[in-house]
């Protein structure tokens, strides 16, 4: 059986969110089961794209400061990481995202680190059994000592629920996130996809930041909600399981979960799930409402949504007129994708993890669309930000 510890937590003041955070961890076998001081922790975050933490469209940055204080206090070091979404219109604003979630600020202020995934070079593991014979994870989920999954609870438009399992998804770095979601179209395909990253990477806990919730259209315009809860466990698949309980679904209403129940990792059944905390029973988000979606029995159209994601095709090219020649660029590639002296890049090894891009101190590697018209919306978007 899986524990779930659930607690009840008012606000973001860290006083309070530490108190909570210390707690669950007592009822998990304590921080010294899971961490040795010296260790360095990744805290894997929820970074949907610049969006402040108050709009509970991301984990919220005074959240991840009680946890970083804490485990600087125990003799660790702190990496806050992720990689934004939003590929699949080729935008991908995660050092931007960091700044105005506040993470940057906490980092600094805290002494952590900050980890952009697309920066940081990545790791290729084979998936024989998946969905994709190969996926690229970014590379500080392997080099830290321990991860820590930071999801957000929220609803999502076309998943209906979206937390510890889904979250995994932004350790795929820059636009390669398109590709998979191209590849995948049916949320129960995509959950092999994400069956595929949690087997791939050695997640050690999943503390979920529900003290604000979004409700609604989510992943980004839904609604806040007070639901005022952490949630914590070992499990993803059982911390979901019990989220989603709250909210009044079950996995049979999750078909990103289904691939789980076949594969047997993790709990899916709610009455075999222990509750701990200050709950011994999923408590119940009265009003909480859910994405429009829910409930109708239209399937989701997977050959539009696979046409979205071609019109919205991107890829990284460096503009000679800007370039300095200095070959970060080809130093950085992961897989030798960029020509030394014409600075042409074989998009038949380019993988888009967007370390070229990242790393270019002169501004010459570009996110291209494929698409014209793709580019002007881009533009427009890209405005706000």
């Amino acid at each position: 059986m899986s524990n779930v510890v659930v607690l009840e937590c008012k606000d973001y003041d860290i006083g309070n969110v530490s108190n909570k955070l210390s707690d669950g961890f007592g009822m998990l076998g304590g921080l010294k089961s899971f961490i040795q001081p010296g260790m360095t922790v990744l805290l894997k975050i929820n970074l949907i794209g610049p969006k402040a933490s108050d709009t509970a469209a991301v984990t919220h940055c005074e959240f991840v400061r009680a946890l970083t204080r804490m485990l600087k206090e125990y003799g660790c070091g702190v990496w806050i990481g992720d990689s934004a979404g939003g590929a699949i219109a080729g935008i991908a604003p995660t050092g931007r995202g960091m700044e105005v979630a506040g993470m940057k600020k906490v980092a600094r202020e805290e002494g952590a680190q900050i980890k952009n995934f697309e920066r940081e070079g990545i790791v290729e593991i084979d998936t024989p059994d998946g969905i994709k014979g190969k996926i690229y994870l970014a590379k500080p989920v392997f080099d830290a000592d321990f991860v820590i999954n930071l999801p957000k609870f929220k609803t999502h438009s076309s998943a209906i629920y979206t937390g510890a399992v889904k979250n995994v998804f932004g350790m795929i770095p820059g636009l390669r996130k398109a590709e998979y979601h191209k590849i995948a179209p049916d949320p129960k395909d995509f959950g092999k996809v994400l069956l595929d990253i949690h087997r791939s990477t050695k997640i050690g806990l999943h503390i979920m930041d529900g003290i604000t919730a979004m409700e609604g259209e989510g992943p980004t315009a839904g609604n806040a909600y007070p639901a005022q809860k952490i949630l914590m466990s070992t499990d993803p698949i059982a911390l979901d399981v019990v989220g989603a309980a709250m909210i009044g679904i079950g996995i049979d209403d999750m078909p990103i979960l289904y691939a789980y129940r076949e594969s047997g990792m993790g709990e899916v059944d709610i009455n075999r799930i222990t509750i701990t905390g200050d709950y011994s029973e999923p408590p119940i988000l009265k009003g909480f409402t859910l994405p429009k979606r829910f409930g109708s029995k239209k399937q989701r159209n997977g050959r539009a949504l696979t046409s979205v994601i071609s019109f919205f095709k991107s890829r990284p090219v460096i503009d000679l007129k800007l370039c300095k020649q200095c070959n970060t660029c080809v130093e950085s590639c992961p897989v030798q994708a960029i020509d030394q002296k014409s600075k042409t890049i074989d998009y038949d090894k380019c993988i888009e993890c967007l370390c070229c891009h990242e790393l270019c101190m002169y501004k010459a590697v570009k996110i291209k669309n494929d698409h014209p018209i793709a580019s002007l919306i881009k533009k427009v978007v890209m405005r706000k930000y």
